[in-house]
């Protein structure tokens, strides 16, 4: 669904503030999520290795924002494409996969209404990325997407923090990243919960620092929550994928998790049935 991208500006003792969508702001943004490329692009390819039931050749990000692990997978030898309803985004990650030496294949689309002109052997799509998605149709409609997009025996690794319905959530994080003299703090934190309409609201700031510049990004999100009965529920809607492993976002791959009441960071591995 698309993104907010209004904006407003103040100054205040040097710092620049902007009020708006971080996704409109792509090197920040690639700065901020890229600092675990390596772990994740490691994870990946264990997971074609350990779970695909064919070899994986080709790979699609759906909402794939800056690209961060499509160049990264090309690199390593992969057929690569992704869309994303950001044309900012898009064009940040075609501009990063050209550089490269690989062709532009980031395209803009919506992540729950797309179909590919030949079936990948693999997807991937690890922070968080399907709960802006607002309604269980939409949600639903993006596995059928996929699932469609997958050739048997493919696999999609699908990243989200559930809702725990036992003891209290995180209620925030925080983390920084560096890349040259460019560094990047994240603080994210929740804001309200909306249980009877399953929807939580984020802030989100993004403090940029450069020899020349201090800048701070206030956004706000809306995702769509679930607890793992919901998780559960809405990949039963769609028969033709399987989970078949769970794992945490500290991607180690001899060491899947099993999802409880209390279970937040979870990748579901979710195979295309032959």
């Amino acid at each position: 669904m698309p993104r907010s991208t209004a904006s407003a500006k103040s100054k205040s003792a040097g710092i620049e503030t902007v009020a708006g969508s971080i996704y409109d702001y792509p090197v920040y943004y690639d700065v901020i999520f890229g600092a675990d490329w390596k772990k994740e692009t490691n994870f990946l390819e264990a997971a074609f290795e350990k779970h695909a039931l064919r070899s994986v050749k080709s790979v699609f990000e759906p909402a794939c924002g800056t690209g961060r692990l499509m160049v990264k997978l090309a690199q390593r030898g992969y057929k690569v494409g992704g869309n994303d309803l950001n044309p900012k985004a898009i064009n940040y990650c075609n501009k990063k996969l050209a550089k490269a030496g690989f062709p532009e294949s980031g395209v803009v689309g919506d992540m729950s209404d797309f179909s590919l002109k030949k079936p990948v052997d693999a997807a991937f799509n690890l922070i968080n990325t399907v709960r802006h998605l607002p309604t269980e149709k939409h949600a639903v409609d993006h596995l059928k997407c996929m699932s469609n997009a997958l050739a048997p025996g493919g696999i999609y690794l699908l990243g989200l923090h559930l809702m725990p319905t036992e003891g209290k959530p995180i209620p925030g994080e925080s983390w920084l990243a560096k890349r040259g003299t460019l560094t990047v703090s994240s603080h994210m934190w929740t804001k309200k919960i909306d249980i009877p309409g399953r929807m939580e609201y984020l802030g989100m700031t993004l403090d940029v620092h450069t020899p020349t510049k201090q800048l701070r990004i206030e956004d706000e999100m809306h995702y769509r929550t679930y607890t793992a009965a919901q998780m559960r529920a809405l990949i039963g809607k769609v028969p033709t994928l399987e989970c078949v492993e769970t794992y945490d976002f500290l991607c180690e791959i001899e060491d899947p998790i099993t999802v409880g009441p209390q279970t937040e960071d979870v990748i579901y591995v979710l195979r295309k049935r032959k």
